[in-house]
């Protein structure tokens, strides 16, 4: 297979290829993906409350990390799967692109985070230094020992013509490293040390008709590791962490996997991708609100930029305008994380300044925050929708002007606002019934589920087609409704009944398996004798003020607030340590 050269070769044969095409499109403008490109980057880089001693920030570097193959496979070969967060050694990434002009040309940027051990040395009597764990120097700063990250990135610029050859081979490794900073009043020194990374990304095309190709790009680790009983630790430091890539063109354009056109459906199905979920990037196109992609369901989703991630995003993710920067937990609220991280002890934000750069401007910008801009996480209105459809059997004005006046309905008891004492009345999880296609759905009711294909949250796609049992009717504050379901053949049914965990989907997102008797036929979803006295919120157990779930914020399927990202997959836990 072909092979760029390497070092400065590599720098001149891209710049020759930059130099070569000029770019004619937005297709070469990764800028717009950056925000969101560095929210993968950096998810769970450092978690709350940022310090190094807590349990969670011993163990790191959970999504997309390439490690040596004969390391990751010493007890067999990897598999791919849906989790971000699988070991492997290499990632593989298959899009369909469109050519719109001759002489196109494919931009890949591949990223990653390059291990780097922050050691500290104090300075003995004898001048030598010796390997602390943390040292406070005289000017009363605290240094200790962590491990950082250096981004890594590495442009490729290749004529679509000449991927529908062999696949070119390029290096995407970063050589090994070392400074030292000495400490104020040689109280000793500060020594970061990086491992060499060996990596390449292969890229090739397919023609799969006039003007449709599908493209791959397949990173690799390719070093050895120096042991392949190695812990994780040491064999993370000839690992590419937090792996992604983005492509974009000139003269081409991508089309979405979530949202491909009829045409290109089969094609689109049979791309594989491994460790890796390709989908648009950049801001939707024209007036679509954010997340759901423009064009209609014939003509699918495309766009010119693509990002391939190891966490599981919807087309076009947008971080919110509102956050004012990454927390490094893009799933969670930032609301939250910065009133949390405004309440710890002044030893506790010491400590966390010491441990990384990174936490010491997270202190700095969570302190100094004007109180508009706290005011804006509180929370925002992205669209308005009517409470209630058009009615297309409503008789048009002619007709209304010439009808009798209609009797005044009674008034509907005046429901007070939903955060008021009783908003729910009235209101039975367990008993209420909604109409799906003409049938009454509602506790004990059995259904398929058909989550839908455009702006569905990205873990109930993977339930289509299953069958479940609806355990409660919910109602939310923005008056949407909502059914709470467990899939037929889900192991631990028993278990997330008894303390609340349900799916959530839309009535029309259900299609009946019952006819129009009674939904309770087979019995109401009553809580089984085990459940605690102490209900959760959301859970069905019928009582007033229990008719609502806990909230619309992000994750339908577990209950998570919108974080930094509009969506994001592979959420942790909220605990913080």
């Amino acid at each position: 297979m072909p092979q760029a050269g390497v070092g400065d070769d590599v720098e001149r044969a891209v710049a020759a290829a930059d130099a070569a095409v000029a770019p004619s499109g937005p297709g070469g403008d990764f800028d717009r993906l950056s925000a969101v490109a560095d929210a993968v980057l950096y998810e769970g880089y450092l978690l709350y409350p940022y310090r190094r001693s807590s349990p969670k920030n011993r163990v790191r570097w959970q999504f997309g990390v390439l490690f040596p193959r004969d390391w990751v496979e010493r007890d067999g070969p990897v598999v791919p799967g849906v989790s971000g967060s699988a070991d492997s050694w290499y990632q593989r990434t298959e899009c369909l692109l469109r050519v719109r002009q001759p002489q196109a040309v494919v931009r890949v940027r591949v990223r990653y985070l390059q291990m780097q051990h922050k050691q500290v040395e104090e300075t003995g009597r004898d001048g030598r230094h010796r390997p602390v764990g943390s040292l406070n120097a005289d000017d009363g700063t605290v240094h200790l020992t962590f491990d950082e990250a250096v981004p890594r990135e590495t442009d490729l610029v290749v004529r679509l013509e000449d991927l529908l050859g062999p696949e070119i081979l390029f290096p995407v490794g970063a050589p090994a490293g070392e400074e030292t900073e000495g400490l104020p009043g040689g109280a000793g020194r500060v020594v970061r040390r990086r491992a060499a990374v060996r990596a390449s990304t292969a890229v090739a095309a397919e023609r799969l008709g006039n003007d449709v190709c599908r493209l791959r790009i397949r990173t690799e680790n390719t070093g050895p590791a120096p042991n392949p009983r190695a812990v994780r630790d040491e064999a993370l430091q000839g690992a590419l962490i937090a792996t992604h890539t983005l492509v974009g063109g000139d003269g081409v354009e991508f089309v979405s996997l979530v949202d491909p056109p009829a045409d290109l459906l089969g094609h689109a199905r049979a791309c594989r991708n491994a460790f890796t979920f390709p989908v648009l990037g950049g801001p939707p196109p024209g007036d679509a609100p954010c997340g759901e992609p423009a064009g209609g369901a014939q003509d699918g989703a495309r766009g010119p930029l693509l990002i391939s991630s190891p966490i599981i995003l919807p087309d076009h993710p947008q971080v919110a305008p509102e956050s004012p920067g990454d927390l490094h937990d893009a799933a969670e609220i930032d609301e939250i994380l910065t009133l949390r991280t405004l309440l710890l002890t002044d030893q506790e934000k010491r400590e966390a300044r010491a441990t990384d750069p990174r936490a010491a401007r997270i202190l700095d910008r969570v302190e100094t925050m004007p109180p508009e801009v706290f005011a804006r996480l509180h929370g925002t209105i992205r669209s308005l929708v009517p409470a209630m459809p058009p009615d297309p059997a409503a008789p048009s004005p002619a007709a209304a002007a010439t009808a009798p006046p209609a009797p005044v309905p009674a008034p509907a008891g005046d429901r007070p606002a939903w955060w008021r004492e009783g908003a729910d009345d009235g209101l039975s999880p367990t008993t209420d019934t909604v109409p799906v296609d003409g049938v009454p759905v509602g506790g004990g009711s059995r259904v398929r589920l058909r989550p839908r294909g455009r702006g569905a949250d990205a873990q109930d796609m993977f339930l289509a087609g299953r069958t479940a049992r609806v355990a409660a009717v919910f109602h939310d504050v923005d008056g949407g409704v909502y059914l709470a379901v467990t899939p037929d053949d889900d192991p631990a049914a028993e278990l997330n009944g008894w303390y609340g965990r349900f799916h959530y989907f839309r009535p029309d997102e259900l299609e009946p398996l019952e006819s129009s008797a009674s939904p309770h036929a087979a019995g109401p979803a009553e809580p089984p004798e085990f459940r605690p006295s102490r209900e959760r919120p959301g859970q069905p157990a019928g009582g007033r003020g229990e008719g609502r779930p806990g909230g619309r914020g992000g994750g339908r399927s577990g209950g998570r607030g919108g974080g930094r990202s509009d969506e994001r997959g592979g959420g942790r836990s909220d605990e913080r340590a």
